[in-house]
């Protein structure tokens, strides 16, 4: 059986960022109009008034400070607080499709590789713009990559779902290469007008390559050594709705079609699951889990993932041992364990074990254990 090796990674980060301050001013500003507004109804009981929020408050529940996004005029416009992502015509790029292949140019760069040299795309994200065609298809078509494509989405944890599809395809001998690609334009889904998750989310793509480790040359490589999936159905992470089907220009709609979830159930459920699943894992590649160097957790909370390293190694986790990138980035959704991957490996040394592990709706959890070879 083939071995796998990660050669690659690549990453595509919007040109706008929204810090907690401009969204806080935008958010206030809506509460206060929309309190205004139905003041009547509210001294009556009918409606409930709003509650202004707070950087602090941001800051204390996630971590999180800004957040990358496609279009930030859209989101902070009180009167819409939607991104406005115009549709494009059939011979146009898809956005995704745009993003994904600059995603993907990098990686293959990093990897020393061509298209001539992949087999197969793999398009794994939480949100997808349309039904059909695959996304997947059209980026394998913008990079001239001959072989196949498919769409997958396990929320989250779809990045880590890819790869184990892609290294299911490369032990077979179905493909030599394949490009794991996850555009995550959040934003698009997220309920700005909700005081408990319109600080979550921001927008970025990432790109792995992995492929047959007698066929790759990049100067840093990481072995597959130990790879396990997990799926528990919850309704507490939903959306009922895909992100850019709206109901009207204005965007805005039912709720419970665009992000919502119970954070605090979502928190007791998960910590624990997502620690016994990388504890599991590791284990079962015959490593101790103290040979661990690395965790590159799904970054969506910052208090989670203090206490999933620490459930792990009975202590807090050093900044090193698990970096966080979703202060600037916020979650990502299932880019995110790749983006801290992508910014914190080329320090460790040959022999070093990662392990880089995502988590989201669904419940649905996806652990891969890595060794650096070079």
């Amino acid at each position: 059986m083939n071995k796998v090796v990660i050669s690659g990674t690549g990453l595509f980060t919007p040109s706008e960022s929204i810090s907690n301050e401009e969204l806080i001013a935008c958010f206030n500003a809506y509460v206060q109009q929309f309190n205004a507004d139905n003041a009547a109804a509210i001294a009556s009981g009918e409606v409930t008034a709003l509650e202004e929020s707070s950087v602090g408050f941001i800051e204390k529940a996630s971590g999180i400070k800004s957040r990358f996004v496609m279009d930030k005029a859209g989101v902070l416009d009180v009167s819409r607080m939607v991104p406005r992502i115009p549709e494009r015509s059939d011979d146009q790029p898809s956005i995704m499709c745009d993003m994904a292949v600059a995603a993907s140019r990098e990686a293959l760069e990093r990897a020393g590789k061509t298209a001539a040299d992949v087999d197969a795309v793999i398009v794994a994200c939480s949100n997808l713009q349309r039904a059909y065609p695959a996304i997947a298809v059209e980026v394998q078509s913008a990079l001239g990559i001959d072989g196949y494509g498919f769409d997958m989405n396990v929320a989250c944890s779809s990045a880590t779902f890819g790869i184990q599809a892609a290294v299911s395809a490369i032990q077979s001998g179905q493909a030599r290469a394949v490009l794991v690609v996850s555009p995550e334009i959040t934003s698009g889904h997220l309920n700005w007008r909700d005081r408990d998750s319109h600080f979550i989310f921001g927008d970025a793509c990432t790109a792995i390559l992995l492929e047959r480790a007698d066929l790759a040359t990049s100067a840093s490589q990481f072995e597959i050594v130990g790879l396990k999936l997990t799926t528990k159905f919850s309704n507490n992470i939903r959306n009922n709705f895909g992100f850019l089907n709206r109901a009207d220009e204005s965007g805005i709609g039912k709720a419970d079609k665009l992000f919502r979830q119970q954070g605090r159930k979502v928190f007791k459920d998960v910590c624990p699951l997502a620690a016994a699943t990388i504890t599991a894992t590791v284990e079962a590649a015959d490593i101790p889990v103290t040979n661990v160097k690395r965790f590159w957790l799904h970054q969506a909370n910052l208090n989670m993932n203090l206490l999933i390293a620490r459930l792990i190694l009975g202590r807090d986790a050093t900044p090193e041992e698990s970096p966080t990138i979703l202060d600037t980035y916020a979650n990502t959704s299932s880019a995110g364990s790749v983006i801290a991957f992508h910014k914190h490996h080329e320090d460790l040394q040959q022999g070093d074990i990662g392990v880089i592990c995502s988590f989201g709706a669904g419940y649905s959890i996806g652990c891969v254990v890595v060794k650096k070879l070079s």
